[in-house]
Protein backbone atom coordinates (compact mmCIF):
# COMPACT_ATOMS: atom_id res chain seq x y z
CA UNK A 1 0.00 0.00 0.00
CA UNK A 2 1.11 3.49 -0.83
CA UNK A 3 2.43 5.77 1.86
CA UNK A 4 1.88 9.43 1.69
CA UNK A 5 3.51 12.46 3.79
CA UNK A 6 1.93 15.77 3.75
CA UNK A 7 3.41 19.18 4.69
CA UNK A 8 1.47 22.50 5.63
CA UNK A 9 3.80 25.66 5.49
CA UNK A 10 3.46 29.23 5.45
CA UNK A 11 4.66 31.30 2.50
CA UNK A 12 5.05 34.55 2.27
CA UNK A 13 2.66 35.87 -0.59
CA UNK A 14 5.57 38.11 -2.57
CA UNK A 15 7.49 34.56 -2.86
CA UNK A 16 5.40 32.26 -4.82
CA UNK A 17 7.52 32.35 -7.74
CA UNK A 18 10.32 31.73 -5.78
CA UNK A 19 9.02 28.82 -3.82
CA UNK A 20 7.37 27.37 -6.89
CA UNK A 21 10.95 26.88 -8.51
CA UNK A 22 12.17 25.81 -5.26
CA UNK A 23 9.46 23.26 -4.81
CA UNK A 24 10.06 22.21 -8.64
CA UNK A 25 13.86 22.20 -8.35
CA UNK A 26 13.38 19.54 -5.20
CA UNK A 27 11.32 17.17 -7.18
CA UNK A 28 13.92 15.43 -9.27
CA UNK A 29 15.88 14.48 -5.15
CA UNK A 30 12.82 13.49 -4.48
CA UNK A 31 11.73 10.99 -6.83
CA UNK A 32 15.67 10.16 -6.47
CA UNK A 33 15.33 9.04 -2.80
CA UNK A 34 12.32 7.26 -3.69
CA UNK A 35 8.75 9.26 -3.85
CA UNK A 36 6.75 8.09 -6.48
CA UNK A 37 4.68 11.59 -7.01
CA UNK A 38 5.28 15.30 -5.35
CA UNK A 39 2.39 17.62 -5.12
CA UNK A 40 2.21 21.34 -3.81
CA UNK A 41 -0.03 23.72 -3.88
CA UNK A 42 -0.92 27.51 -3.50
CA UNK A 43 -3.22 28.61 -1.13
CA UNK A 44 -6.64 29.48 -2.57
CA UNK A 45 -9.22 29.35 -0.68
CA UNK A 46 -8.44 28.59 2.86
CA UNK A 47 -11.05 29.83 5.45
CA UNK A 48 -10.47 30.60 9.15
CA UNK A 49 -12.00 28.36 11.48
CA UNK A 50 -13.46 28.97 14.98
CA UNK A 51 -11.49 26.64 16.85
CA UNK A 52 -8.75 26.25 14.60
CA UNK A 53 -7.06 25.94 11.11
CA UNK A 54 -4.91 25.40 8.72
CA UNK A 55 -3.58 29.08 9.04
CA UNK A 56 -3.02 28.84 12.83
CA UNK A 57 -1.57 25.58 12.80
CA UNK A 58 1.30 27.58 10.84
CA UNK A 59 0.93 30.53 12.69
CA UNK A 60 0.58 32.42 9.45
CA UNK A 61 1.33 36.29 9.42
CA UNK A 62 -0.14 38.71 7.70
CA UNK A 63 1.15 38.98 3.64
CA UNK A 64 1.50 34.73 4.10
CA UNK A 65 -0.22 32.10 2.23
CA UNK A 66 -1.06 28.38 3.45
CA UNK A 67 0.77 25.78 0.84
CA UNK A 68 -0.16 22.21 1.27
CA UNK A 69 1.87 19.41 -0.18
CA UNK A 70 2.36 15.91 -0.13
CA UNK A 71 4.66 13.07 -1.42
CA UNK A 72 3.24 9.45 -2.40
CA UNK A 73 5.83 6.53 -1.92
CA UNK A 74 5.41 3.39 -2.68
CA UNK A 75 5.54 2.08 1.20
CA UNK A 76 6.00 3.65 4.63
CA UNK A 77 9.53 1.79 4.34
CA UNK A 78 10.53 3.70 1.19
CA UNK A 79 9.62 6.70 2.69
CA UNK A 80 11.39 6.11 6.07
CA UNK A 81 14.73 5.07 3.92
CA UNK A 82 14.35 8.17 1.52
CA UNK A 83 13.98 10.45 5.01
CA UNK A 84 17.49 9.06 6.12
CA UNK A 85 19.06 9.56 2.69
CA UNK A 86 17.45 13.26 3.05
CA UNK A 87 19.56 14.00 5.94
CA UNK A 88 22.72 12.95 4.49
CA UNK A 89 23.10 14.44 1.29
CA UNK A 90 24.23 17.93 0.64
CA UNK A 91 22.41 18.65 -2.37
CA UNK A 92 19.31 18.66 0.71
CA UNK A 93 21.37 20.50 3.04
CA UNK A 94 21.48 23.40 0.42
CA UNK A 95 18.20 23.40 -0.66
CA UNK A 96 17.18 23.85 3.48
CA UNK A 97 19.55 27.10 3.47
CA UNK A 98 17.63 28.51 1.07
CA UNK A 99 14.10 27.81 1.90
CA UNK A 100 11.87 30.66 0.73
CA UNK A 101 9.47 30.57 4.41
CA UNK A 102 10.23 30.02 7.65
CA UNK A 103 10.54 26.29 7.83
CA UNK A 104 10.25 25.89 11.92
CA UNK A 105 6.59 26.99 11.73
CA UNK A 106 6.12 24.20 8.59
CA UNK A 107 3.97 21.05 9.90
CA UNK A 108 4.31 17.54 8.35
CA UNK A 109 3.13 13.88 8.95
CA UNK A 110 3.34 10.34 7.72
CA UNK A 111 -0.10 8.78 6.81
CA UNK A 112 -1.17 5.60 5.55
CA UNK A 113 -3.59 5.49 3.08
CA UNK A 114 -7.26 4.54 4.07
CA UNK A 115 -9.20 5.24 0.98
CA UNK A 116 -7.59 5.79 -1.93
CA UNK A 117 -10.10 5.88 -4.95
Amino acid sequence: MKYVEGFVAAVPAANKEVYRKHAADAVPLFKEFGATRVVECWGDDVPDGKVTDFRRAVKAEEGEVVVFSWFEYPSKEVRDAAHAKMMSDLRMKEMGSTMPFDGKRMIFGGFAPIVDM
